[in-house]
């Protein structure tokens, strides 16, 4: 990979965002090391890391706390060197990590086999762990129980510091010596315990001077009483620090001869904990995984430039290698041509190094082995090149490198001398890159390479949209559209006379300005069916909902109605059990009502019972469906207003208001509704009522018509308590009018929701006396009975 673009490309603060997620140093260091592959399949393998560690990242982070960079001191220790006490605390808590580690993806519930694979081969050295644990202490200090006799000689040391504290309170207390102190206190000296004594008293106070204040005023003498203890001390220590030196002799040899699986499990840490890294960039990123190929194909979806702020930046979408391996891009200075350029190289990158890019999901992105960038102001004051030079310089020297599978950014070609011969000369050098094959990307702001474009095979014009009436680019990127310079629309908004730019018309090409008008339009026209597709994508978008809607609102019907068949067979099943049991308790009473001596009779009279019997079992099952729904279909022939009806869907009596062809408009209660012929069932004709006074109005027979056709129950299964509570309203309302005082509500069992709504509207109802459920032959729970005031 060509090393000067990483610089043009900015990719180190990538780098440094990186670093910034991992939480080891070691993970830090595989991020700053962190290098493009050319190869297509590390960069797969790389990239599903990436994706394994977003995975778990949604619910859970391992355990990544604790890790210190212990390989110098395995070093150390593989050489023959003595580590200190500190040093081993942080092997201690590093062991640690490997095992929490070790654990978390053994009881890791996500689907993630690398990562299981690699901690599976963490070796837990529990051996060494816990002498180690047994050395060191939480805060780095060895435990007295580290050997048996460094136990022994700190327990010496402090009966020894006991026994000289024990002297030195007697010394203190008496009497006697109280005008000899200069202060009543303790300290040390030279690792002795000595009290400050007044220079004038020295000759009274037996002891050995170890030091004298600045002033020359106290003198800290160490009584000769406790000079042995001191001196015992003293040698304590130096046995203890030999004792201290040894355990650690020890415990490093132990640790050298395990250094090689420490050093293998501290590599799979670092590897853990860099994949995490990754992940969490992407996640600040809001990046997701591209679709990878070799083929040169880009397609990037709403991309955004990594570096930039997010709230601000215009995603843009970049297309090449479908077509056309060459993309030009054109339009005015700050209209973000050299940023989609950036854009896409940087993206590139950072795919290749496994990392995930700032895209719309399902992009895709190409395998390049090499990425060339000449993007800048290139002027070399050094070389004494202008920035033309420099500029053909570094071009001359990727011609002579670049081939088929490599990607070139150029920034304004052919710029920087005489606009004719550096159009010319652009021309030249995309022409020697579309006959290599290399996938390029370059800006210009000649108009003869527009042209260039839109004759040639293989390369495709683009723009970076600018809008002319704020003066100011949009940054959106558009593919297949060349951009025009606009110089006179934005001189003219800034205040340039009309006459001035109607000379400069003049003065340009006919052909030119005839071109311009070209890309005008053609931008124009692009913008319109932009919208229009917008427009299409959002009523698809909705359609697919209602689509979704629908689609379940169908497989909740059919639920509904499997569970529906379903009570209601295991309903007919219980009255077919208890309609048996019953027969054969009347068979046993009948056989005890006869004697022997009349065995023809009883027999006969038996089977007669059984025989009936027989016949209601027979019935019972082939109304299992429902009990009172009438056999007879509907003759529309002969059916009339008026006429009662059986629904057979809604498992419902209604009176016929209206028949307009095979369709019925069936009055329900308070409810109204057109149902077809063929789904009733016919129950009787209509009650002719004779008028007892001529001057009866049509009302008044309405009203009797309704009262007399008003059920005594009303269904409301399958119904939102909201849609049942205004059925139920208007079907009292209909009930105590008619007369009755008491009446069922049908709302099935289920959850209880329809049920404890209902009985709470009836709790305040100005017509309810009293309400219960139903009897068992009545639904039971399922039924609620109301009594009527």
């Amino acid at each position: 990979m060509n090393q000067s673009v990483f610089k043009t490309l900015e990719y180190a603060k990538i780098i440094t965002m990186l670093q910034n997620m991992a939480t080891s140093s070691m993970g830090k260091e595989l991020a700053e090391k962190l290098l493009p592959s050319s190869d297509i399949d590390e960069v797969i393998e790389n990239l599903s890391h990436t994706q394994e560690a977003s995975n778990i990242l949604i619910s859970s982070e391992p355990p990544f706390g604790g890790i210190h960079d212990i390989r110098s001191l395995l070093k150390k220790t593989s050489l023959g060197l003595v580590i200190e006490i500190n040093s081993l605390l942080d092997i201690l808590n590093t062991m640690y990590a490997m095992r929490n580690l070790k654990k978390f993806f053994k009881e890791l519930e996500i689907d993630s086999p690398q990562f299981k694979e690699w901690a599976k081969s963490i070796e837990i050295l529990g051996q060494l762990e816990r002498e180690i644990d047994n050395i060191v202490d939480e805060h780095g200090s060895m435990r007295d129980s580290a050997s048996v006799e460094l136990m022994r000689i700190r327990r010496e040391i402090k009966s020894s510091q006991r026994r000289i504290k024990t002297n030195l309170d007697g010394i203190l207390k008496n009497p006697d010596y109280q005008k000899y102190f200069q202060d009543n206190i303790v300290t040390i000296r030279d690792e002795r315990y000595v009290i400050p004594i007044k220079q004038e008293y020295r000759q009274q106070f037996p002891g050995v001077v170890h030091d004298q204040s600045s002033s020359g005023s106290t003198l800290f003498i160490e009584p000769m009483s406790i000079v042995d203890l001191n001196n015992d001390i003293k040698q304590l220590v130096i046995d203890e620090k030999r004792e201290i030196e040894r355990i650690l002799k020890v415990i490093s040899e132990k640790i050298a001869r395990n250094a090689d699986s420490l050093l293998h499990n501290c590599e799979i840490m670092a590897q853990l904990d860099f994949a995490f890294a990754k992940a969490k960039l992407a996640r600040k990123m809001h990046a997701t995984m591209p679709e990878i190929n070799d083929e040169g194909i880009v397609n990037l979806a709403k991309a955004r430039h990594p570096l930039l702020n997010k709230d601000n930046v215009v995603p843009i979408d970049i297309r090449l290698g479908e077509g056309y391996r060459t993309l030009l891009i054109t339009g005015p200075n700050t209209g973000g041509k050299t940023v989609s350029m950036k854009t896409l190289g940087l993206l590139v990158l950072m795919t290749q190094s496994g990392l995930f890019i700032p895209v719309q999901s399902g992009s895709k992105i190409s395998i390049f082995q090499n990425v060339y960038a000449d993007i800048g102001d290139e002027q070399s004051i050094e070389q004494s090149l202008s920035t033309f030079s420099a500029h053909m310089r570094n071009i001359v020297n990727i011609l002579n490198n670049i081939e088929h599978d490599d990607l070139l950014l150029l920034d304004e070609v052919g710029s920087g001398t005489d606009p004719e011969e550096g159009a010319a000369l652009a021309m030249s050098i995309l022409e020697r890159l579309m006959d290599i094959g290399a996938c390029t990307v370059a800006t210009t702001h000649y108009n003869e390479l527009k042209t260039f474009a839109y004759s040639k095979e293989g390369i495709e014009n683009a723009c970076v949209e600018f809008d002319i009436k704020s003066l100011r680019p949009t940054y959106r990127l558009l593919i297949g559209t060349p951009g025009a310079s606009n110089a006179f629309a934005i001189s003219k908004r800034l205040g340039l006379s009309d006459t001035l730019i109607l000379r400069a018309q003049q003065l340009i090409k006919a052909d030119h300005a005839q071109f311009e008008n070209v890309l005008n339009t053609l931008e124009n026209e692009k913008l319109m069916y932009e919208q229009k597709n917008a427009d299409i994508a959002e009523r698809q978008q909705r359609i697919e909902k209602l689509e979704k809607q629908l689609a379940d609102m169908k497989q909740e019907m059919a639920k509904k109605k499997e569970q529906t068949l379903r009570k209601t067979k295991e309903q007919c099943a219980s009255l077919l059990r208890r309609t048996r049991r019953e027969s054969e308790e009347i068979i046993k009473e009948l056989k005890a009502q006869f004697n022997d001596q009349g065995m023809k009779k009883r027999q006969e009279t038996i089977d007669a019972a059984r025989h009936k019997l027989r016949g209601r079992l027979d019935k019972v099952s082939q109304q299992n469906d429902d009990p009172n729904k009438p056999g007879e279909a509907v003759d529309i022939k002969t059916i009339a207003v008026g006429d009662i009806v059986y629904v057979n869907k809604l498992r419902q009596k209604g009176t016929i208001t209206d028949i307009s062809g095979k369709e019925l408009t069936v009055q329900l209660g308070s409810l109204k509704m057109n149902v077809k012929a063929k789904d009733c069932s016919f129950v009787s004709h209509a009650v002719k009522v004779k008028e007892t006074a001529p001057s009866k109005k049509a009302g008044g027979f309405n009203m009797l018509a309704k009262v007399s056709q008003i059920s005594t129950e009303v269904d409301i299964r399958g119904l939102m308590v909201d849609e049942a509570i205004e059925v139920v309203s208007k079907y009292l309302d209909d009930a105590v009018i008619s007369g009755l005082s008491r009446v069922l509500i049908i709302h099935g069992k289920g959850t209880g929701a329809l049920r404890k709504g209902i009985q709470e509207y009836l709790k305040n109802h100005r017509n309810v006396l009293s309400y219960t459920l139903g009897d068992m032959d009545e639904g039971g729970s399922g039924v609620t009975a109301v009594k009527l005031k």
